[in-house]
């Protein structure tokens, strides 16, 4: 930029002062203004200068933006968090008016929602005579467009208002305006909306409005209404690019509009709009979800044809599609195309074709499978396949590749090592889970309490308490030390094999350690000492559970009173219960089953009639086991087969057993 500077001398007291004058001349453009200077005794002297030409215009007759003036300004609105006095000021000190098309370009420079919000309004509100046009508007309109700090519905209702100030301004918008519109709405009454706003303007839709339209349709899952817009838009001759074509044909597959789907595809190829790979894998997948593999495999071969390099997306497609059609050798052979080609599997790849080998009954071509992708294959692939058949249900086989793993890698996986582990033990598979245990270090893998307390769970429910007792010990001497879930699976599981000592021993010794007893621990005990026919034992421990602090649950109380019941000690039984309610201790269904048994047998029918009452007052359903013990109050315990019948005096409907 070039400027021309112009001094002014003023004599006053002897002294000379000098102002520079901000008259600048840049391509045509002459701006007028006013220089304020003063001297030493406060006396002021003013220069104006006055424009000297009109501002140049284009071809049609619109003032040339003057791209200084759009630098200063915007350079103003980002000087500080309120500029707009700053700016105020500097456009009235040179007696500025910034046009329309320079507005626009400042808000184009500006590029944030709320500062452009804010220049777009002082435009209106500040600079005389300026009044916003389409482009003006359109520019906001693009700006508010794009995500922001602003919360989706404040940006649309924001988005009206400023509609409902172009209309009520009466600025004519054009079809660029619809079409950002269409963009942002999405679809719904604001659509139906600019409708409206074209036929009032006057406007013609275009190729670009309809596919707006078209996308805006798709973004709202709405299928239906997007292939209306491509029919009419078909009518008019117009045609997609393969970017629309792909989103339009994809959305129809996803909702298995499957002739319309086809009729696109075939209208996209006589438009010239070649299908890319995109448009081949949204086919595979409709063809292949539908049944017709081979229609499937004739459209991957053609797209291998046109030249395209299929990717991983493309092969898990057909991949899928041949699996699904339970195609066990073309599924394979693929896989080993793709393998081949470089394309690297991912755990998707391996599901579908695991999926397949299990329903085909042939699991044992997994081995083929893993030889092929060899190159492919590491620890991250292993793990998967191993946690992948475990929770299958295929403990061997998971057992065996696991085994692989084991023998090419030096360091493990731990989500893996863990799933072997509980796949192992839910199998019965103790051996080769304890051994597993003691060798998983050699891997870098450290164990911990949850992979200790997986073995000791699967121990208990097979009562090896040899190898129980052996684990336990291990854990004390080595590491990691028991929890609290390690000395309740041992209290239950030894008292389950009838170790009473055994499970006394481990509760004293957890009592004694840093962890505490817990209700369960309390309930594992009683139980072991209950059903092992120590009741005073049992009741003992009751009593010290609650000076303890431990509120006993609704299983304490249930055990106990099965305790007392099958010992004969049916008034302890009927206390207990009645304790128990006073406590607000809720009795379930078990509870109320093991008293009506409790008192059926000791012949106590009535107090058995009142119980049945309270259980169906309380909203419990009975189950077979309460059916049971009320066919033996009705009709005796010496029928063996009894027919469903309504009692006349109880209202009880007993089911039959047999």
């Amino acid at each position: 930029m070039h400027h021309h500077h112009r001094r002014l001398a003023t004599a006053h007291g002897g002294r000379l002062f000098s102002t520079r004058l901000f008259a600048t001349k840049h391509r045509g453009h002459v701006y007028s203004g006013r220089v304020v200077r003063e001297t030493s005794d406060r006396r002021s002297v003013a220069v104006r200068v006055e424009a000297t030409g009109i501002l140049p215009t284009d071809v049609r007759g619109y003032p040339l933006p003057r791209r200084d003036l759009i630098c200063k300004v915007t350079k103003i609105l980002h000087s500080s968090s309120d500029p707009f006095p700053d700016l105020s000021e500097y456009l009235q000190t040179l007696n500025l008016t910034i046009t329309p098309s320079e507005a626009s370009e400042i808000l184009k420079c500006l590029n944030h929602p709320h500062l452009s919000l804010e220049f777009f309004r002082f435009c209106s509100s500040n600079i005389p005579k300026f009044q916003h046009n389409s482009f003006t508007y359109n520019r906001l309109l693009v700006i508010l467009s794009k995500p922001s700090a602003l919360r989706d519905s404040e940006r649309l209702d924001l988005i009206r208002a400023i509609l409902d100030d172009m209309e009520r301004c009466g600025v004519r918008g054009s079809i660029s305006t619809i079409n950002i519109l269409i963009g942002i709405f999405g679809g719904g009454a604001d659509v139906e909306r600019c409708f409206d706003l074209v036929k009032k303007w006057d406007l013609q839709m275009n190729c670009y409005t309809y596919k707006c339209l078209l996308q805006a349709h798709l973004r709202s899952n709405n299928s239906n209404k997007a292939f209306e817009v491509y029919v009419e838009l078909r009518r008019r001759g117009y045609k997609l690019d393969i970017f629309a074509y792909n989103m339009l044909l994809d959305a129809l597959a996803k909702d298995n509009k499957v002739d319309q789907v086809y009729m696109v595809f075939k209208d996209m190829k006589r438009k010239h709009c070649e299908p890319d790979e995109y448009t081949y894998t949204i086919m595979i997948r409709m063809t292949g979800k539908i049944g017709k593999a081979d229609e499937s495999l004739t459209l991957f071969q053609e797209m291998t044809e046109k030249g395209y390099t299929p990717n991983l997306i493309a092969y898990n497609t057909m991949i899928q599609a041949l699996a699904n059609n339970r195609m066990v050798d073309k599924t394979i052979f693929l896989f080993s195309k793709m393998v081949e080609n470089n394309c690297r599997p991912n755990g998707f790849t391996f599901s579908v074709i695991l999926n397949v080998l299990v329903a085909e009954g042939q699991l044992g071509r997994l081995d083929e499978v893993v030889e092929v992708s060899n190159k492919f294959m590491n620890k991250s692939i292993y793990a998967y396949l191993v946690r992948t058949l475990s929770k299958l249900g295929h403990a061997s086989e998971a057992h065996r590749l696991f085994c692989n793993m084991w023998s090419f890698h030096d360091e493990g996986d731990r989500d893996a090592y863990m799933s072997m582990l509980e796949s192992l033990c839910d199998a019965g598979k103790t051996t080769e889970a304890l051994d597993l245990l003691s060798k998983i270090h050699e891997k870098r893998i450290s164990t911990d309490t949850v992979m200790y307390n997986t073995v000791l769970s699967a121990l208990g429910k097979l009562k090896k308490t040899s190898d129980l007792h052996d684990l336990y010990e291990k854990m004390k001497q080595d590491g990691p030390s028991p929890d609290i879930f390690s000395y309740n699976i041992l209290i239950s599981s030894f008292g389950r094999a009838g170790r009473v000592e055994e499970a006394v021993k481990i509760f004293e010794e957890l009592e004694n350690s840093s962890c505490k007893p817990d209700i369960i621990s309390f309930n594992s005990l009683i139980n072991c000492l209950g059903k092992n026919g120590d009741i005073d034992e049992a009741h003992m421990r009751f009593k010290e559970m609650r000076e303890e602090g431990l509120s006993p649950d609704v299983v304490t109380y249930s055990t106990l009173i099965e305790c007392f019941g099958k010992t004969d000690k049916v008034e302890m039984a009927c206390r207990l219960f009645d304790e128990m309610l006073a406590e607000g201790c809720s009795p379930n269904i078990v509870t109320y089953n093991i008293l009506l048994d409790c008192l059926e047998r000791s012949g106590r029918t009535a107090e058995a009639v009142d119980l049945y009452a309270k259980l169906k007052q309380q909203g419990l359903t009975p189950d077979s086991i309460t059916y049971a013990v009320l066919e033996r109050l009705q009709s005796g315990s010496h029928r063996k087969v009894r027919v469903r019948r309504k009692n006349p005096i109880t209202g009880w409907v007993v089911s039959p057993l047999r």
